[in-house]
């Protein structure tokens, strides 16, 4: 049989071509062309990669209100500042609204996704005829971190003292005023009849009013009851939380349709607030005041820490997001003898709150 030279050097190419791409050797000046595309393709393909991988772990944006500006939510504070929400996948954006009635207004506006807010306004919104409700899926504090100022150190204190007084009061139907109107009926005082409670003061205006000279007593959250008594312009007499007793006072909440369509997020931050919780029990003062400082500029650093333990000491602080039957319960007790809420209109638990995300706590 006669060989054919141009199927030889066809079969050839064809040879050279399989070793080339077995990694084989190749001579002449056809081999760096080729390498140098293969190493763009390789480089292609990793930025590709890169990309989407970028792209899976994105940050989740979450909008955040919480009620006020206080140490009481200091695990919400270290939760942020420590990573534990950034390392959970969540970018989570701040905001104050200064009132339970403004937070949950985000809340039913869609302008905040997580509010941390006192149980009545989910109990208030529960009883009304709005369309979108709200359920809290994590708690934060136990009771009350209202403290009652006065003008000057009263050793010892005794509640009768207050007879016949103008009080700073807070907003009617906040959870500040219902505490506090429940302490003063514990110690025999009707608030109706034996105080004068001015409650139309707003929240931003409050130091300010008290530092002009209005009131005789007042009651202050940390850290600015505190600070009153650092500057020397008032004394705590008494703890409104440790005088009423626990019963949860602020917890985290949503809508029911972000539970449903967002639970995974949900999750998350209830894995990071229960990391915080832990964190913010046992950490040193000293660590938990560098912590908390950026959200409290200008602030003295004895003020915080003595606030923070103040807290700490108090158990105000929940080491557990769980919330129980009971604590709402008698959470709804001083609803009722506040006269805001209806003892027919009580709410069922399980129509407020879900645990079924602090039970998969990770």
């Amino acid at each position: 049989m006669h060989s054919d030279p141009h199927r030889s050097a066809r079969t050839g190419g064809a040879l050279r071509e399989a070793r080339r791409g077995a990694g084989a050797p190749v001579s002449g000046g056809r081999a760096q062309p080729v390498r140098r595309a293969l190493a763009a393709l390789l480089g292609l393909c990793l930025v590709f990669a890169g990309m989407a991988g970028a792209q899976a772990q994105a940050p989740v944006k979450v909008r955040y209100t919480e009620v006020v500006r206080s140490i009481l939510y200091a695990p919400s504070y270290v939760a942020i500042s420590r990573g534990y929400f950034k390392d959970a996948g969540l970018d989570v954006s701040l905001a104050t609204a200064n009132g339970g009635d403004k937070a949950m207004s985000a809340l039913l506006a869609d302008v905040a996704d997580i509010a941390l807010i006192g149980p009545e306004t989910t109990i208030y919104v529960r009883n009304s005829e709005s369309p979108t409700k709200v359920k809290i899926f994590c708690g934060l504090t136990a009771t009350d971190g209202f403290m009652l100022v006065g003008r000057k150190k009263l050793e010892p204190f005794d509640w009768q003292a207050l007879k016949g007084k103008n009080i700073l009061g807070f907003r009617p139907g906040s959870t500040p005023l219902l505490f506090f109107e429940a302490a003063l009926r514990k110690k025999g005082l009707d608030p109706n009849r034996d105080v004068l409670l001015m409650n139309n003061v707003a929240i931003p205006a409050r130091m300010g009013s008290w530092m002009a000279g209005q009131n005789e007593y007042g009651i202050f959250i940390e850290p600015d009851a505190t600070q009153l008594e650092f500057e020397g312009k008032g004394a705590i007499l008494a703890s409104i939380g440790e005088t009423v007793g626990f019963a949860d006072y602020t917890a985290f909440m949503a809508s029911e349709k972000y539970l449903r369509e967002h639970a995974d997020i949900v999750q998350r931050w209830t894995n990071a607030i229960a990391k915080a919780m832990s964190w913010t029990a046992t950490a040193p003062t000293a660590e938990l005041v560098k912590t908390l400082a950026e959200f409290f500029p200008g602030v003295n650093a004895q003020v915080l820490g003595a606030a923070a333990e103040r807290y700490r000491r108090l158990h105000f602080w929940k080491t557990s997001p769980r919330i129980e039957p009971e604590a709402i319960e008698r959470f709804q007790d001083v609803l009722v003898q506040g006269r805001v809420l209806e003892p027919g209109k009580r709410v069922k638990f399980d129509d407020l709150v879900t645990n079924d995300f602090v039970r998969q706590v990770k």
